[in-house]
């Protein structure tokens, strides 16, 4: 019915709109990495280590700008009202799958406001005893828990972080009660640790390491599934016969909800590769942070089964935001 003409005709007329549509390349102008966390701290540290190498990937300067507060919601907010074209990512922490069933009132929805993009790295946690603690072991510690309920003192790097989460699974698991001390980091704990003044500690590796190496301090366990490779000597709690009690702290990225998968998929190779560079990997090791890198995939699953772990941790424990 139609001439050659006029069906080239409506044909480019048809495709007008889908071209006008089209999504500008990306990255076109400068990313913006919030942080959600001090500077200075681990996640920040790792945030900046990453992001000059980053940027040498995707082609344009990643900034990071710390946004800190609400346990990390402050920074989650921001990113959470951003458009969704890669052009503003948030670098968070495990408080990502508690602050839902702590933080009440929030503008946004943890579950639904974010595109999860790659678990970059995670930090151990490990159970530590004062020096001259007769403590020598998860089965002595356990052991004298129970023979004095609620007597030991336990230090971590605050309230409801992965330190006083792995606490409190360590409690359940074991069937024990001690006296929780939130300290506002991990090396406020580890220097009351080694002075005496706690009779033990759950903060990271980074954390207890000097105070063990310099004798103040003993490691008993790490909550990973597999030995540290900075502390090889140090068994994991299963090989200490309690299997379950896995919990890190970690730094992701996360994209808003709605960025293009592509996107997602081009920011996780480039973490990859930035995490693979030799000065990213010595830096790593100085900060005990182990490198993982994992899919946007893989990462959406730990992200929900993460969020229903701790949401029963936190009920079951009666942690409460401060």
């Amino acid at each position: 019915m139609f001439g050659r003409r006029t069906m080239l005709g409506l044909a480019g007329a048809l495709a007008m709109p889908a071209l006008s549509r089209a999504q500008p390349a990306w990255p076109n102008r400068p990313i913006r990495l919030i942080v959600a966390f001090a500077a200075g701290g681990a996640a920040d540290s790792v945030a900046r280590v990453l992001a000059p190498r980053l940027g040498d990937r995707i082609g344009q300067t990643v900034v990071v700008e710390n946004r800190t507060g609400g346990s990390g919601s402050n920074g989650g907010a921001v990113v959470a009202q951003a458009a969704p074209d890669g052009h503003t990512l948030l670098w968070d922490a495990s408080s990502h799958v508690v602050n839902p069933s702590l933080l009440k009132g929030l503008s946004f929805d943890y579950a639904t406001a974010f595109l999860p993009v790659t678990l970059a790295t995670t930090f151990p946690q490990v159970l530590a005893v004062k020096a001259d603690s007769p403590i020598r072991s998860v089965a002595d510690f356990i052991a004298a828990a129970k023979a004095r309920p609620g007597t030991l003192n336990m230090g971590t790097q605050g309230n409801a972080t992965a330190g006083h989460l792995a606490l409190a699974q360590f409690q359940r698991l074991a069937g024990i009660e001690v006296t929780h001390a939130p300290y506002r980091g991990g090396a406020d704990a580890a220097r009351d640790l080694a002075a005496g003044v706690l009779d033990g500690a759950f903060i990271t590796v980074l954390s207890a390491g000097p105070i063990a190496d310099s004798g103040r301090a003993r490691l008993l366990a790490v909550a990973t599934e597999a030995r540290v490779a900075s502390r090889p000597d140090v068994p994991t709690f299963a090989e200490a016969g309690l299997p379950g009690l896995t919990i890190a702290e970690w730094c992701a990225l996360f994209a808003p909800a709605g960025t293009p998968m592509p996107i997602a998929e081009r920011l996780h190779a480039a973490t990859q590769a930035a995490m693979a560079d030799p000065e990213v990997k010595a830096r790593l090791d100085q900060l005990v942070a182990v490198p993982v890198g994992s899919s946007p995939a893989d990462f959406a699953r730990f992200v929900a089964q993460g969020r229903a772990e701790m949401a029963t941790l936190v009920r079951e424990a009666g942690i409460r935001a401060e």
